[in-house]
């Protein structure tokens, strides 16, 4: 069987030579699972002063004894640690009922990471438009870690089509992205009312369909402060369902609504 592999670079611990190399690691010699639920660790060091390549491992993988870079022995930093997560359905909800349309996201791990963040923040319905892969795909499954079984979802081959039958439904469009019309994010005001609202993410190049925006009520984007005019859509689209649904964005009246 062929074998996987992928590049780390490791800066030597000693600074004033600045040593700077390149291993290439098997993925079957040492790995992280994909999967969120192994969740008993410990931290394992390299014994090569040259190295001493610090990392991860799972709870009794004999694999970890040696170092990924450069295949020394490894110590036991620390024993054993449990990963902390966040219980389900802890916290309270104050935004509207949100749905988003992924309009021709051309990485399938970019929608795997938008569909993990969704399930995340409550998201009650993923449409996916134009080349944007659907939750079977098997990149999209390296991302969103199980969240693309849990989300209802349909495709259409036109987001335009899409979000015309999604408005013609009642439901509000926004769109996520910049230009001389978009108002920020964290400012919009907090009396939205409580209908059902769509968000709409475009292209990693191109941005949204001009013709879905024609359709959109609202044009929003995150405020940039660095020498870049955008981040990556599935960060930015995190940050922006997060904050419609737990942030400041929120009808009056639901404010303070459990999500128990």
């Amino acid at each position: 069987m062929r074998k996987r592999y992928r590049s780390v670079t490791i800066y030597n611990v000693d600074f004033k030579n600045r040593l700077l190399y390149t291993c290439r690691m098997a993925s079957h010699d040492f790995h992280l699972p994909d999967s969120p639920d192994s969740t008993h660790f410990q931290t394992r060091e390299c014994t090569r002063s040259a190295c001493g390549l610090r990392f991860p491992a799972l709870l009794g993988d004999p694999r970890a004894e040696r170092c990924p870079a450069c295949r020394a022995h490894t110590r036991v930093v620390t024993a054993h640690y449990a990963r902390a997560v966040v219980e389900p359905e802890i916290g309270r909800v104050c935004g509207p009922e949100l749905e988003v349309l992924l309009d021709n996201i051309r990485s399938a791990w970019n929608v795997g990471s938008m569909l993990r963040s969704a399930d995340g923040a409550g998201v009650r319905r993923v449409h996916l438009c134009g080349v944007s892969s659907p939750p079977d795909h098997p990149k999209v499954a390296k991302t969103a870690l199980g969240a693309e079984k849990s989300l209802p979802w349909n495709s259409s081959p036109n987001g335009v089509a899409a979000a015309q039958a999604l408005k013609d439904q009642g439901l509000r469009l926004w769109a996520l992205e910049g230009g001389t019309s978009a108002e920020s994010l964290f400012e919009t005001a907090a009396d939205l009312p409580g209908s059902p609202l769509v968000l709409v993410a475009g292209n990693e190049l191109s941005g949204v369909d001009p013709g879905i925006l024609d359709l959109c009520e609202r044009v929003v984007c995150l405020p940039m402060r660095g020498v870049k005019g955008s981040l990556n859509v599935a960060v930015a689209f995190g940050i922006a369902v997060y904050y419609i649904r737990f942030g400041g964005l929120a009808p009056r009246a639901s404010f303070g609504k459990d999500l128990r």
